[in-house]
């Protein structure tokens, strides 16, 4: 696929459009609700009980620790420095075996996350990372799915406010190109092909036979390829039951999406056969927006939806007697992100 019309593509489909484009024009919206709360950082009273209410620079440990340990992967911290030796005795301890998800503790966008097949791979990833980061274990359902979920602090029950299918980055075989060549066939793949050869080599060389899959990242990430599906109208009193069952066992989380993997859609909404594998907080945006079918104006309807929702929760807990974040916290909470997702493009 040429340059220009891998350009064309970017241009004419927002969801590919750099974070600034998207929101920008609507911040005076955000705005408002800052001069409404008097902090430009209300946000950090969403969720009290996870550090700067889950808006940017906390740690996925100590989220997964306020988690009941049956609705997630087994998780393991691995401290920055640690040798091989150190790390395997964690993970065998902890009850992991290979294949397994190593990410940062910290972190944002699936950056540097990887699917760790052996230890080599694992040697490979401390020698890369700077940082503490998690070992979890490889949860197989072939699904996975983003719920947002939004409660009132006084209310009893929460409410879904959007529901997104995650498609794995992926190639079906031919049996005559290679691996690299299907990725360069389709835009969505093509963006992602630096990413791909720095993780499988001449593995992309290899040929398919007709009809066989190749999934290149086993994660729905949308900044590594995976396609966003809304599916906000499967959305039904039973799911809604075993979500506000899990979110309400998590201490005073309010608001925030659920990242899920699944064996089938019933049998998540009775509660059976799904692992949470992440839960994210202020900074989770409502990722159902990015269905290739939805236009940016659907996109900024729903943003400043769930802001308000955002400041409606802050607003009460503010109440309770949560603080917001000051301002000189904030920016340095700013400082700090960026600094981060500079550094986890080059991991």
């Amino acid at each position: 696929m040429s340059y220009l019309r891998l350009k064309l593509h970017k241009l004419f489909h927002w969801e590919y459009w750099p974070m600034e484009a998207i929101y920008y024009p609507i911040f005076p919206v955000w705005l408002y609700y800052a001069i409404k709360a008097r902090s430009f950082f209300f946000f950090s009273a969403a969720n009290p009980s996870i550090k700067n209410g889950g808006m940017a620079m906390e740690s996925k440990k100590e989220i997964y620790d306020i988690i009941p340990p049956q609705y997630i992967p087994k998780t393991v911290l691995i401290n920055k420095g640690a040798s091989l030796e150190e790390a395997m005795k964690s993970v065998v301890q902890a009850g992991i075996h290979f294949p397994m998800i190593a990410k940062p503790d910290i972190g944002l966008k699936a950056f540097a996350v990887d699917k760790i097949n052996h230890e080599g791979e694992l040697k490979g990833y401390l020698d890369k990372i700077a940082d503490n980061f998690l070992v979890q274990e490889f949860v197989d359902y072939p699904k996975e799915v983003g719920i947002f979920y939004v409660r009132k602090p006084d209310a009893e029950k929460g409410v879904i406010t959007g529901i997104v299918s995650k498609e794995f980055l992926s190639v079906i075989g031919d049996g005559q190109h290679s691996i690299k060549d299907l990725i360069k066939q389709t835009p969505r793949s093509h963006f992602q092909l630096k990413i791909l050869m720095r993780r499988y080599g001449a593995t992309l060389d290899r040929v398919l036979a007709k009809g066989e899959q190749f999934v290149l990242v086993p994660y729905g990430s949308h900044t590594r390829g995976a396609k966003f599906i809304d599916k906000s109208h499967l959305k039904n009193q039973q799911l809604l039951d075993t979500i506000d069952t899990i979110c309400k066992q998590i201490p005073d989380f309010y608001f925030g999406r659920l990242d899920i993997l699944y064996s089938s859609f019933d049998a998540l909404a009775a509660g059976k056969d799904f692992s949470v594998i992440e839960v994210n907080g202020a900074g989770s945006e409502p990722t159902h927006i990015y269905d290739p079918k939805h236009s940016l104006f659907f996109a900024w309807r729903e943003i400043t939806r769930h802001w308000r929702l955002m400041y409606e929760i802050s607003a009460i807990n503010n109440r309770k007697g949560h603080r917001y974040l000051s301002y000189r916290d904030g920016r340095a909470m700013m400082r700090a992100n960026k600094e981060l997702e500079e550094h986890l493009k080059l991991i």
